[in-house]
């Protein structure tokens, strides 16, 4: 989805929207990255995805830009403080990843340039007013993860034939998490499915959800997609493995041991993707000009072993219809 950016010209033009001061030729833009998570390591594939995209336009950190990045670890306080600090820093754009980190960006500026990556719904979390033309200091890349909440659910229902208690594990410091709540229990209304809201607002609150969900009999797991279900992945597998729930989540770096199936658009593609919208920027286009663009392609990716492990004998035909099959 797309965020509102503060427009550099490299070549020593005014910057949009404002001041009119000049541009050193030699000045080496800055870009400001408001991630969620507490490290790259933790970022993992997204922070590559980002830098890649960056280095396969011509520029390397250090010496033909400077990469600001900054790592909240999904606490607000700390989200606050960082996007400030990026504003005071006076970067030529800020890149934000995912829709707590937008929403904190948004926030914090209105005239500094801002590409938003990996958000859900745009519009209806108005970030934007419109994706044909956003309008303002954002524009994006969207991450469909709430228009795909359905199919996830219907992909759990062809793999357990049976399945009627599903948990959702729902994050209710993510702004987003209204809207993810909101979407699953009427799609699943549609599948016949009962679906029951289970709490972590942190890495310490995940086991307890877990043995909830263990207690009330659920059949199998939804999760979310913000911040604390993405930095917490690799636990969040372990538990829904210990607890024996088949687990369908929102994109190839979640699906992990542990988890049953993922699908999702291609996010190290959108990361990419959002370097070649900062460069734009920098080059003079304004943010609101640019489509908040949505992705096209969706992979499903089905974790055979762990299906082996929990008993679950997924359908010939949904194994051929896989983009990727985990042994």
């Amino acid at each position: 989805m797309q965020r509102r950016e503060f427009i550099m010209l490299v070549g020593g033009a005014a910057a949009w929207p404002c001041t009119g001061r000049a541009q050193d030729r030699q000045r080496i833009p800055r870009v400001g990255v408001l991630w969620h998570a507490a490290s790259a390591e933790e970022e993992g594939a997204l922070f590559t995805g980002l830098v890649d995209g960056f280095r396969a336009l011509g520029y390397i950190d250090g010496q033909t830009i400077i990469l600001e990045h900054r790592f909240p670890n999904e606490m607000p306080e700390q989200f606050t403080s960082m996007a400030a600090e990026l504003v005071s820093l006076n970067v030529d754009v800020i890149v934000s990843s995912g829709n707590n980190a937008a929403a904190y960006a948004k926030k914090a500026t209105a005239t500094i340039p801002w590409v938003a990556m990996l958000i859900s719904d745009p519009v209806g979390t108005k970030l934007v007013d419109n994706l044909a033309r956003p309008g303002g200091n954002v524009t994006g890349i969207s991450f469909f993860a709430s228009e795909l909440i359905g199919k996830r659910l219907q992909l759990l229902k062809e793999a357990i034939p049976d399945l009627s208690r599903v948990a959702q594990l729902v994050n209710p410091a993510a702004q987003i998490s209204r809207l993810y709540i909101d979407l699953t229990q009427t799609a699943a209304t549609q599948l016949g499915l009962t679906v029951e809201r289970f709490d972590a607002r942190s890495r310490d609150e995940l086991k307890p959800a877990f043995e909830a969900m263990g207690k009330a009999g659920m059949q199998a797991l939804v999760t979310n997609s913000d911040g604390l279900s993405y930095a917490q992945r690799e636990l969040i597998g372990q538990l829904a493995l210990k607890t024996g729930l088949p687990a369908a989540v929102y994109m190839r770096e979640t699906l992990v041991p542990g988890t049953l199936l993922s699908y999702g658009p291609d996010s190290m593609a959108i990361c990419r993707r959002a370097a070649v919208y900062v460069d734009k920027i920098l080059k003079g286009t304004k943010p609101g000009e640019l489509p908040v663009e949505q992705p096209t392609k969706f992979e499903l990716l089905i974790n055979l072993k762990t299906a082996q492990t929990l008993g679950i004998t997924v359908p010939p035909a949904m194994l051929t219809a896989a983009d990727e099959v985990i042994e």
